[in-house]
């Protein structure tokens, strides 16, 4: 059983809109925190957002703020990315993950359940 399944990445234009959603099935996965990191072509990846699985407070890297927005549906196990205005500089693959950590613990070592990640692709 895959404990983190991303879906509804794809192709779509500048200045569009994605939503992507992370299921989290299992009572392995580290949940206190869900993040969504990408990792687009020869760069590392890079955290994107973060949300309290309890308290439903968020974090973001400060360049996302006004165009990406993190939620979750604890009733479904389900987190969200809503991307807006989307640039062809958003294109990667995005990955959902789980920490057992706090919020505000965004680096890639901090997250200890991973998904496969989906590919968006921002065209120009």
């Amino acid at each position: 059983q895959v404990p983190l399944v991303e879906s509804g990445g794809g192709l779509v234009q500048a200045g569009g809109s994605l939503t992507l959603s992370c299921v989290a099935s299992g009572r392995t996965v580290s949940r206190n925190t869900m993040g969504w990191f990408r990792q687009a072509p020869g760069k590392e990846r890079e955290f994107v957002a973060s949300i309290s699985w309890n308290t439903g407070r968020t974090s973001y890297v400060d360049s996302n703020l006004s165009r990406f927005t993190i939620s979750r549906d604890v009733a479904k196990n389900t987190v969200y990315l809503q991307m807006n205005s989307l640039k062809p500089e958003d294109t990667a693959v995005y990955y959902c993950a789980g920490s057992s950590l706090g919020l505000y613990f965004n680096r890639r070592e901090h997250y200890d359940t991973w998904g496969q990640g989906t590919q968006v692709t921002v065209s120009s």
